[in-house]
């Protein structure tokens, strides 16, 4: 990870509360985890993976229909999905810290994603209620085993959402 992203996360650790940690383990091996909070009026979602894990970009299925111009892909991994079930509704277009090419060309496999720590930011509207939930659905690999994600996250809504937060918007690049 580049030292202004970790920087960056360090400096949203400590402007906010982050919701609980939902962690997705294998065995007793934690393959990744997800805090989320509210900064400004942005939605950040943290990825944390375990040693030897990889996860896959918001846009992965985007970025290797691009790179395979047409042709059939001989496997494809799922994207990271994040929704909103309640409390709030996504306004802006996502923005995720820079994926990694984890591409092999040779055999035709293309891959985009994390295998460290990820942000995941979008500005968002509260609808009234005192609790947002989101749900994040994905894929996360080794070099031999892939796991699916499927988890819950909560975050307590504020009364009202301030416009101007920590995250720096410039650091990530807008999803595909």
């Amino acid at each position: 990870m580049n030292r202004n992203l970790l920087l960056l996360v360090a400096s949203l650790a400590s402007a906010a509360d982050w919701s609980q940690p939902a962690e997705v383990r294998h065995e007793d091996e934690l393959v990744i985890s997800y805090v989320a909070r509210l900064d400004g009026s942005n939605l950040v979602v943290r990825a944390t993976l375990g040693e030897g894990w990889h996860t896959f970009a918001l846009d992965n299925v985007k970025r290797v229909q691009e790179k395979l111009a047409g042709k059939p892909a001989l496997s494809m991994d799922r994207s990271t999905e994040i929704l909103a079930t309640s409390g709030f509704e996504v306004e802006g277009p996502w923005r995720e810290s820079p994926p990694k090419d984890f591409s092999r060309p040779d055999l035709r496999m293309f891959s985009f994603g994390y295998d460290r720590d990820a942000l995941f930011v979008a500005k968002v509207r509260p609808t009234g209620a005192a609790l947002a939930k989101l749900r994040i659905r994905g894929q996360a690999c080794t070099q031999s085993v892939c796991k699916n994600i499927d988890v819950p996250l909560t975050v307590a809504m504020p009364a009202k959402l301030t416009e101007t937060g920590d995250v720096k918007a410039s650091e990530l690049v807008e999803v595909r």
